[in-house]
């Protein structure tokens, strides 16, 4: 959509949201949530902000950092979640901020490419999305793209302390600074440990799926060497290196490693929990001898500006809200970095639920939108979660002749790839992913509908 269009689709939003303010605060109580209260300004939190406040509805947004964060790694934006920023009028600063990140190359140890797999439009040939952005850029897009709402409000450095009350009529919190505050509806988007999800829902309902690998994020400087291509780097001992290009004149690196047994799961378990001195010792007794450029990169781990260690897990929900409290994005459905999906389904499934909360008569209690949400994309999410049971392991190869037999699939199916009328084949097909329902108040016509 072009900027002049994107100026015309914002000034629509403008006049139908006056409208609606109107109406809203005419409604009689216990009906459709006219204020919404947000944990989490991360990714899916913006976007859910944004599309409720289009829709006359007021949003507060609490966030546990000081400051919204601008760390994280790359991240890719797939399929629908594209077509949501689209709608969002956003794709030109989702361009803007690209990792420029050229594609994915396997590399031996000496650095040389046997495997590339170059990015090209419209092609799914590379595990380079063609939207590639670090996950700081895409939340600083969402959050300015919501902050300046008249209807949306933002409060850092603020938590819900306390879910007092939740209950057919209202939801009540105790936020972190002391108010007692009243909403229509909570919405849990604060992250894969949500506190708010542990407050509402019973053990019973969230089941962690460990996938026996962690990974370790990292940003180190840039050398005249490095290039703009994810370069990955299969070790031994079920070990992976991996170093990829940002727009900062930096590069992101990642150590991945999957334990051979219980105790050394244990170890890593531990070590996921403790200080980042403690994980520090870890990855250089484990890493020291992994080659290529292990050493460079342990080398730097004291000045990384930030840092992050992970066990892979993913989380799965018996379901996905309760009374007047939602969970959105990696709070309900986490579907770990093994997928490449995480962003895009935290972006989908927050169009989604304010798209069902649209539908809402003025009588309606929230409920029906709830399960709506959930009923409509939970399909799509257990399918995305439904990973191979031959992944991450076939990723880490323990021995040399595994490693050999990866390297030698991977480097073939480069090479096929690569073939023209294959590449047609590999073409990028809407129909292979979520289809996102129509809701007419985020149309680009726009509706005069009541919500």
């Amino acid at each position: 959509r072009s900027s002049a269009a994107s100026d015309v689709y914002k000034r629509q939003y403008q006049r139908r949201v006056r409208d609606k303010i109107v109406l809203l605060s005419l409604l009689p109580p216990n009906t459709m949530p006219r204020h919404v209260l947000i944990s989490g300004a991360g990714i899916a939190g913006p976007t859910l902000a944004w599309f409720l406040a289009n829709t006359g509805r007021r949003v507060t947004i609490v966030e546990k950092s000081q400051h919204l964060l601008s760390q994280g790694q790359n991240i890719d934006l797939n399929g629908s979640a594209v077509r949501v920023i689209q709608k969002m009028g956003l794709m030109n600063e989702l361009r803007r901020f690209n990792t420029t990140e050229k594609g994915t190359q396997f590399i031996d140890a000496m650095g040389r490419s046997f495997a590339p797999f170059p990015v090209k439009k419209g092609v799914q040939a590379s595990f380079t999305s063609e939207f590639e952005i670090l996950r700081g850029d895409l939340a600083k897009i969402l959050y300015e793209a919501s902050r300046d709402h008249p209807n949306v409000k933002y409060l850092f450095d603020t938590t819900i302390k306390e879910v007092v009350s939740n209950n057919d009529d209202s939801v009540k919190v105790k936020l972190s600074n002391g108010n007692v505050e009243e909403f229509g509806l909570l919405v849990a988007a604060d992250g894969q440990w949500s506190k708010v999800r542990k407050q509402c829902f019973p053990p019973e309902c969230v089941n962690v799926v460990d996938k026996g690998m962690f990974a370790v994020y990292w940003t180190i400087p840039r050398l005249p060497e490095d290039n703009d291509w994810w370069n990955i780097y299969l070790a031994l001992r079920s070990r992976v290196i991996s170093l990829r290009p940002d727009p900062y004149g930096t590069i992101r690196a990642m150590f991945t490693y999957m334990p051979y047994n219980d105790t050394e799961n244990k170890v890593w378990q531990e070590a996921s929990k403790s200080g980042r001195q403690a994980q520090k010792e870890l990855l250089r007794r484990e890493f020291d001898d992994a080659g290529w450029q292990a050493q460079r990169l342990l080398d730097t781990i004291d000045q990384a500006p930030d840092f992050y260690f992970q066990s892979i897990q993913q989380i799965k929900m018996s379901k996905w809200s309760s009374s007047r409290v939602v969970c959105l994005g990696d709070t309900a459905y986490a579907p770990t970095p093994l997928t490449g999906m995480g962003a895009s389904l935290a972006v989908t499934g927050a169009y989604i639920l304010a798209g069902e909360l649209s539908k809402l008569d003025d009588n309606e209690h929230p409920s029906k939108a709830l399960k709506d949400y959930e009923n409509t994309f939970r399909p799509f999410v257990e399918d995305i979660q439904n990973i191979p049971f031959f992944v991450p392991a076939i990723a880490h190869p323990g021995t040399a002749w595994k490693r050999w037999l990866l390297q030698s699939f991977v480097a073939t199916l480069s090479k096929v790839v690569a073939i023209p009328w294959v590449a047609r084949l590999s073409r990028s097909n809407d129909a292979d992913d979520f289809q996102l329902p129509k809701y007419p108040s985020f149309d680009d016509k726009g509706s005069s509908k009541t919500i």
